[in-house]
């Protein structure tokens, strides 16, 4: 395998646009001393707020601690069912069970690769207590069916945003089997995802859409009773500290993640719209290329991955070929979760989850790709689909 002339991310350039910036951040947070809840945590939780839309934010120090704090602000536990997507990485039903709660896996639509509503429902059990979507990939999921389920169903909703930030959700939810009400899709359309259900819970991995320098995540919420839980269970269950008043978690963001987040914030609609830039130019140059299906191009996906199918059992052969010719891709994902060894032959088959975990292939993609990178890109990869 020759070394890759394009990878599959590259961060560089975003780092070179706000060299400067991100530096005087680090000294200022170096020189200040205050490494661990300084004041940067709590002026990006304030500017992440306002730029979500939402009336909480508290700063956590991964993805995962976010979706397990979130489940547990929510009163999830042991007993408890939450429905979710098999369809992610294992953080999504890791979160689930960390909780002393159960994993239920839902299929996915592989027009969207997000849970099926009509799947959700037929999941449903007296143990029930939650419904955890993922917006993969950037994706919105359809939430608007999904929170009319779990209203007739009295359950909670925590949304896993790791994949999704700044994406918006307008009602266009590609393979969708089950109709919203009007009234529900109207009053969320144009929100953010991770502020529509109960929790939203985000990832600052660096790769992510907006990253840190290391590891991040977030919570959101409109509720201060969940607000207040989870600020309490991200510093040992401690209101005021060494007055610890429930067993909680060691999960607190750097001063210095917050510090270059804020540097980073304002940016982020501008990245989106090149991810979503570089993402119009791939589907253009693979329209009509055989065997190839392309992601359908909703309004409010933010492309944290831009993910194809290729069919005729040829995704591995696509994958190592293009390797060869120094093009980097990645495989989201290739065992779906209820098959990993921890969960397999405890579930039934979900049909769609499995084959696409066969199909996808993520092609490279950051705002600053260059048309004629994706060109080489895309001919590369239909010289091999040719083959």
């Amino acid at each position: 395998m020759s070394q890759d002339k394009i990878p599959v991310l590259d961060l560089k350039p975003q780092y070179e646009s706000l060299k400067a910036e991100i530096q005087n951040a680090i000294s200022r947070v170096l020189e200040s001393g205050q490494f661990i809840m300084g004041p940067d945590v709590k002026l990006f939780e304030q500017e992440v707020a306002q730029y979500l839309g939402v009336k909480h934010a508290i700063a956590v120090n991964s993805g995962t601690d976010a979706l397990v704090i979130g489940l547990k602000a929510l009163g999830i536990g042991q007993g408890d069912e939450v429905i979710t997507t098999p369809f992610s990485f294992f953080a999504t039903a890791e979160s689930i069970s960390n909780v002393g709660a159960t994993p239920i896996f839902a299929d996915i639509s592989a027009d969207s690769f997000n849970i099926d509503p009509g799947a959700i429902a037929q999941k449903i059990t007296p143990r029930t207590k939650a419904i955890m979507p993922v917006h993969l990939y950037g994706n919105p999921a359809a939430i608007a069916a999904i929170l009319d389920i779990a209203q007739a169903h009295n359950l909670k909703v925590i949304e896993d945003c790791a994949q999704s930030f700044g994406a918006r959700y307008y009602g266009t939810c590609a393979g969708c089997n089950e109709s919203c009400q009007e009234s529900t899709r109207s009053r969320i359309t144009g929100k953010q995802t991770g502020t529509i259900g109960d929790v939203g819970a985000y990832s600052f991995f660096p790769s992510k859409n907006l990253g840190a320098y290391g590891d991040g995540g977030l919570i959101t919420t409109d509720n201060d009773q969940y607000a207040e839980t989870a600020r309490m269970l991200r510093v040992h269950g401690a209101k005021k500290k060494y007055h610890n008043e429930v067993l909680g978690y060691n999960s607190r963001l750097d001063t210095l993640q917050a510090a270059i987040l804020r540097v980073k914030l304002p940016h982020i609609d501008q990245w989106n719209e090149g991810r979503r830039r570089v993402a119009k130019t791939y589907n253009d140059l693979l329209a009509d290329v055989p065997g190839v299906i392309t992601p359908n191009f909703a309004d409010g996906h933010v492309f944290h991955q831009y993910t194809i199918r290729i069919l005729d059992g040829k995704r591995d052969q696509v994958y190592q070929h293009l390797a060869e010719d120094g093009i980097a891709t990645m495989i989201y994902y290739p065992i779906p979760q209820d098959r990993l060894p921890i969960y397999a032959g405890k579930y039934p088959n979900n049909t769609i989850s499995d084959q696409v975990a066969t199909q996808v292939l993520s092609l490279p993609i950051w705002p600053e790709l260059t048309n004629e990178k994706i060109t080489e890109i895309t001919k590369a990869l239909q010289a091999i689909i040719a083959q």
